[in-house]
């Protein structure tokens, strides 16, 4: 049934009054009274969150307008905060002209009913989000409650950043603080579902945080393309859906819609039980126990499971790469690899598999079990305040076991070649690269990779690409790779730029895939945008399957899809390196800017000009972060 008692007018006034102490401060006021009567089973109170004052505004804007489609109807009520940018788009919604700050928003069919207008409003805080979820569900009543918090998603540091707010984010925290006081100010358990459109955040930590505030939670691993769920989805709450139907409604709704705008290649989004996931909390506390006392055992193994096991938000700049790993994938190969931790692993594989209910995956995500976990190659990259996040299982205390570990390795064990000079050979179209290192190591090497560089006439070196390399495991102390002597290059039509490529290939999904580091410049602003370009191939014909620009920013560690305005310019970067100095920097290569037209820019790969003087190096890692290379320069011929 609709809602019961509080009208329009009375959710209105009662939400815009303020002077209510502290969710007064925050911009919303506590509600006088709770509504009573009897609510349907069916019936579902859904509320959006949308922290729109960002360079996601565009799209969220789309995503109300499909809210639109469905709207309240009887048993079924439709509450959304929309907090708008300035300068994003002009674009009126629903009827109501374009506004800058927050409204609170009745979605109706085909239009909508402004409740209040809050003008700047910090979505940012915790408060505002908990006054939010409160007072709503006290006017809305119903069996069902669910909440959808849109934005920029950046896993277990948390979700949002509101520019208007010198782009203060909800981290996990907050989230449990604000989530849990506004469903007990409404006098609610629980939410019947919890989702974030948002990039990253079915993610362990996330889920164990959120478990006491909802049933289901609905979320991605991956990287979210702009257009982020089909909300028209939301039907499925109007015609009396479970909860775990809702859920499944939705993933089927965002799945459709990504083969829909040609962005299915890398997508995920799961559906889990949180109400067992006390199970997961048990099993990968055990795991991580495990782990701990075996690590000396253990740490090769895990090294290279780590080194190959699928990851998400990834980036060939290590300083915005979330080191996100599949939990599932990790824990299964760890199990096979690790017999001393195999019955811990296993627990983990089968805990996980038992509260995803529901999924999708594209082709380059085939295989993503539905849940994440953070996990750092070594401790250059950890972040210490992920400490606080996982202190309950033990999983913080683990990865500082291993990260020391890696750093007691014996020094004739290190990952160091016989010869600084690599063994090249041109031959089948392409360079073949390879050097021997000392054979104790070879049990220690997680990874390798060749890097490959044209030498410039100052000497300095342009790093254009990366390729996953080989390692030996027959005790010959051999690593080795190929590199076809391709260059890719970027095209607006009118100017062209040379860009870096770093390849990765699934062998067992037949898939490959690109990442372009960028900048993205706004018309008229000289500060750059980190951007990266996510490119899907068909690992077979080279063809590409999928292309999704995303923005990163470094003060809230989320991504998004990048969102840009006519006359922007997109500046493709290479990997610069100055011997004399020692010194590297990501930036152009030759200065190109290229009009950020995104559907007219063109990708090319072409063979490297005879006579180019190229650089390689091939380098190995151990499980420490302990390296080698050797390196060659060669004439293309």
């Amino acid at each position: 049934m609709a809602r019961s008692r509080l009208t329009q007018t009375r959710l209105s006034r009662v939400l815009s009054t303020l002077g209510a102490g502290v969710l007064a401060a925050a911009g919303l006021t506590a509600c006088v009274g709770t509504p009573g009567g009897i609510q349907a089973p069916d019936s579902w109170t859904v509320l959006t969150y949308e922290i729109a004052d960002t360079n996601l505004e565009p799209f969220m804007m789309d995503d109300v307008e499909e809210m639109g489609v469905v709207g309240s109807q009887p048993g079924f009520n439709l509450i959304s905060l929309v907090d708008r940018a300035e300068g994003y788009t002009d674009t009126s919604v629903l009827g109501i002209p374009d506004w800058t700050g927050a409204k609170l928003l009745e979605i109706e069919k085909g239009g909508a009913t402004e409740l209040a207008d809050y003008g700047p409003l910090n979505t940012g805080d915790p408060d505002v989000l908990a006054a939010f979820i409160s007072e709503s569900i006290k006017a809305y009543p119903a069996a069902n409650y669910a909440l959808i918090i849109s934005d920029h998603g950046a896993s277990w540091p948390g979700v949002g950043g509101d520019e208007s707010h010198d782009y203060d984010s909800l981290t996990l925290a907050e989230l449990d603080q604000a989530i849990g006081a506004g469903l007990e100010e409404a006098g609610v358990d629980k939410l019947a579902l919890l989702g974030f459109d948002a990039c990253l955040m079915a993610t362990y930590e996330v889920a164990s945080t959120m478990a006491p505030h909802a049933d289901r939670l609905v979320a991605s691993q991956e990287l979210e393309p702009g257009h982020g769920w089909d909300y028209t989805s939301l039907e499925a709450a109007y015609r009396g859906a479970t909860p775990d139907e809702l859920g499944s409604a939705i993933i089927d709704g965002f799945g459709n819609q990504a083969l829909a705008s040609g962005t299915e290649n890398e997508i995920t989004l799961s559906l889990i039980d949180l109400e067992n996931f006390a199970a997961v909390d048990t099993a990968v506390a055990e795991f991580a126990a495990a782990l701990t006392e075996r690590v000396a055992d253990v740490a090769p193994s895990v090294g290279r499971t780590l080194a190959q096991t699928l990851g998400f938000g990834t980036n060939p700049d290590p300083r915005y790469d979330t080191h996100m790993k599949d939990l599932g994938i990790l824990a299964g190969e760890i199990s096979v690899d690790a017999l001393d931790v195999a019955d811990e692993a296993d627990a983990v594989v089968r805990a996980v598999n038992d509260v995803v209910l529901d999924k999708v995956d594209g082709q380059a995500t085939r295989g993503a079990t539905g849940l994440s976990i953070y996990f750092p190659p070594n401790g250059e990259f950890y972040n210490a305040d992920y400490a606080a996040v996982a202190e309950s299982t033990g999983w913080a205390d683990f990865l500082t076991t291993y990260y020391a570990e890696g750093g007691q390795i014996d020094s004739g064990d290190l990952p160091d070649f016989i010869s600084n000079d690599a063994i090249v050979q041109f031959a089948d179209g392409g360079l073949y690269v390879s050097g021997q290192f000392g054979a104790g190591a070879e049990a220690n090497i997680s990874e390798a990779f060749l890097y490959y560089g044209i030498l410039n006439g100052d000497g300095t070196i342009s790093y254009i690409g990366e390729r996953p390399a080989q390692v030996s495991t027959d005790g010959s102390g051999v690593a080795s790779a190929f590199y076809n002597l391709g260059y890719l290059s970027l095209d607006d039509g009118s100017a062209t730029s040379l860009a870096y490529l770093a390849f990765s290939q699934d062998e067992n999904a037949g898939t490959a895939s690109v990442s372009v580091p960028l900048e993205y410049y706004e018309p008229g602003s000289g500060t750059p945008i980190n951007a990266l370009l996510e490119l899907g191939l068909d690992a077979s014909t080279g063809s590409i399957l999928s292309e999704t620009y995303y923005s990163y920013n470094p003060d809230t560690s989320t991504y998004g899809e990048l969102a840009v305005q006519p006359g922007g310019v997109i500046v493709p970067l290479v990997q610069n390196y100055d011997p004399a100095t020692g010194q590297s920097a990501w930036a152009s290569p030759n200065g190109v800017e290229l009009s950020a037209e995104l559907a007219n820019l063109q990708y090319f790969v072409d063979p490297l000009p005879s006579g180019t003087q190229l650089v390689v190096e091939l380098w190995v890692v151990d499980f420490g972060g302990n390296n080698d290379y050797v390196s060659a320069l060669v004439t293309v011929p």
